[in-house]
Order: structure tokens, then sequence, then C-alpha cells
């Protein structure tokens, strides 16, 4: 599937409905990350509206925005090129080759503004799933779907915060794209770009995710997927139910899981700095809001032990996406937005 289709909307007017495309930006030298969001929520009593979302860490202080706007107000158009995005303050444009984002978010407190831009990695930057089969992403389940248009991309551009101004060039991130019913009930997901210590290129990334799900009313034991890709190779650990191959361990902030599949066994442990984190509320059309727990600069190790081939391992000090949801927020992670 090319990224073009991988980022087109999924909302049906009228039903229970969450949709994101996100980006993610991180310097490879050091602990600063810049995270954008553009979310639909709708729900069958009438909730419409669009979210325009903006996370800033540099190491020493975080910062998140939000603004919400009513639906008909925001613009989510889907053409033969691409998506055109407008949600307020916040404008994407992504289409087979990458994209670009532009947009100023502001409190009463502090100001971010951007203008960036990127494009696909040729290593390992093909478009990335981690369920088994891209015909699951039009199944009812599992009802939380993801996909990562662009899992490596190369950034330019610049991103303001209250006057401190970043040059993007050679920085490197990711896109991605999700929807469903709702946020999951609870999960841990993970990302990573592995750059090179002295010239800062890409050379590896990884996508895993332990959650669950709701299943005739019940919830699901947490149900975990991990794609690893070096270079040219992949190493697929994706039998979502196989229950007895993952051991998933949600201990906030650390998340570690251990899988075995056909291509060998793996081992991610992630975690991150409370302090360096935010706090983002995230509404569900027919249940209680939840919270995700957001690190852009967590520490990441993965070690694979391939079927065939030498075991090898990964390590990022600050590059690694971590997201924790929960249905309360902590004290240690603050504010809340």
């Amino acid at each position: 599937m090319i990224a073009t289709a991988q980022n087109s909307p999924r909302l049906r007017p009228g039903t229970d409905h969450v949709e994101s495309w996100f980006i993610r930006a991180n310097d490879p030298h050091s602990p600063r990350a810049l995270w954008l969001k553009a979310t639909i929520l709708t729900g069958r009593d009438g909730t419409a509206i669009a979210q325009a979302w903006c996370s800033m860490f540099d190491g020493k202080r975080t910062r998140a925005w939000c603004r919400d706007i009513d639906l008909p107000a925001a613009r989510f158009e889907d053409n033969a090129l691409g998506q055109e995005i407008a949600v307020g303050p916040l404008f994407m444009t992504l289409h087979g080759r990458g994209g670009d984002s532009q947009g100023t978010l502001c409190d009463e407190h502090s100001t971010v503004l951007w203008d960036l831009g990127f494009t696909r990695s040729e290593v390992a930057g093909a478009p990335l799933s981690m369920l088994p089969s891209d015909k699951l992403l039009g199944a009812k389940l599992p009802r939380n779907k993801l996909v990562t248009p662009f899992p490596v991309a190369a950034m330019t551009g610049f991103v303001d915060w209250d006057g401190e101004r970043w040059d993007l060039t050679g920085w490197h991130g990711m896109q991605g794209h999700n929807w469903g019913a709702e946020h999951s009930p609870e999960y841990a997901w993970g990302h990573c770009v592995f750059t090179d210590s002295g010239s800062g290129e890409p050379f590896a990334v990884m996508e895993g995710a332990s959650g669950r799900t709701r299943v005739g009313g019940r919830v699901s034991p947490l149900l975990s997927m991990l794609v690893v890709r070096r270079g040219a190779q992949e190493f697929r650990f994706d039998r979502v139910l196989d229950l007895w191959r993952q051991r998933p361990e949600l201990d906030f902030p650390h998340w570690t899981l251990r899988m075995r599949g056909r291509d060998g066994s793996a081992e991610v442990r992630m975690s991150a700095d409370p302090a360096q984190m935010v706090c983002l509320a995230y509404r569900n059309p027919a249940r209680e809001t939840s919270y995700c727990l957001n690190s852009k600069t967590a520490a990441v190790s993965v070690h694979v032990a391939p079927v065939n081939g030498n075991a090898f391992t990964l390590r990022s000090e600050h590059g690694g996406a971590l997201e924790f949801l929960a249905p309360r927020p902590r004290a240690d992670v603050q504010p809340i937005v």
C-alpha cells in the first residue's frame, strides 16, 4: 500500500470515531524533538470537532498546546496527490514522497510556530504496518488501527519556541496515521529512528506496541506487535494473538517487550523521564477521557536474534517516541493539556 492511500481519511459521519495524522522530528545529536498532530473526533451523539496539537521537548523543559475547532470549520481533503489538512492554525500536506506542515499555537505563557517539510528516507523508509496483513486495516478488529506511511523521514525547515529558533536540517523523524471507534483502553507505543553517532544519518528503525482492545464488551489481554528494519532487512513479530510468544511489561515510565516469531526473537526496552514528558487529555466519543503520557526523547534498546544471521543490538540515548495511554493522569507528568 502506497503512502497516499495509507493517509486517506477513514471518517464515517455519524459514527463514534477518532482519527489522527502526526509528524515527529528528532535532533540526532541532542534530546530535542517536535511532535505535531491533527485529530478528528466524532460521536453518534453529534460530537464533531477537530484538534490541533503540538508538543515540544528539549531535554530540560517540555510544552504542549491544543486547539479545538468545530469540524465543519476544519478541512480534511483527499485527492489524487495526497491529503490536505487544516485545523485552525495547523496545516499539513501529505503526498507520496513526504509532506509539509505550517502553523502557530499559543497559550497565555508560550508560543510555538513552525514551517517544516519532510521526505521519505531511502533507508528502511517504505510504508510500514505492524499488522500481519494490510487487509486488517479495513476489518472490524482490531478496533484501533495504526499505519506509518513514512517510518523514516528527513526533515527540513524550522520551529520557533518563544523566540528560540531550531533549524531542522539534518533532523529525522516519521509520519503516522491512526484511527478507530475509540482510543485503546490501555497501550504503550514506541518508535525510534536509529542514527549513526557521528554523521547522524539513519540506518535502522523500530516500531512496536502493546495494547488492549474491546471485544464483545470485554477488554482483551495485552496484545503486542513489533517490526524492526535494519537497512534492507526486515524482522517482523506480528502474531498479535499468539500470547505464548509475547511478554509485554507496562511499568511506567518503562516499557519492555519480548517477542518470538518466524524471524527469530527480539527484546525492546524503552524508558522515559516523567519530568520530560507531557500529559495529553485524549477524549473518547462515548467513553471517559484517557490520558496520553507522551515522550519523544526516550531511551531505547532493541536486541534482535534472527533465525538466520547474527544477533545485533540497536541503541538510542534520546531518539525514541514512547507513549502510554492510561485512564488517569499522573502527578509526576504535568501539566495536563
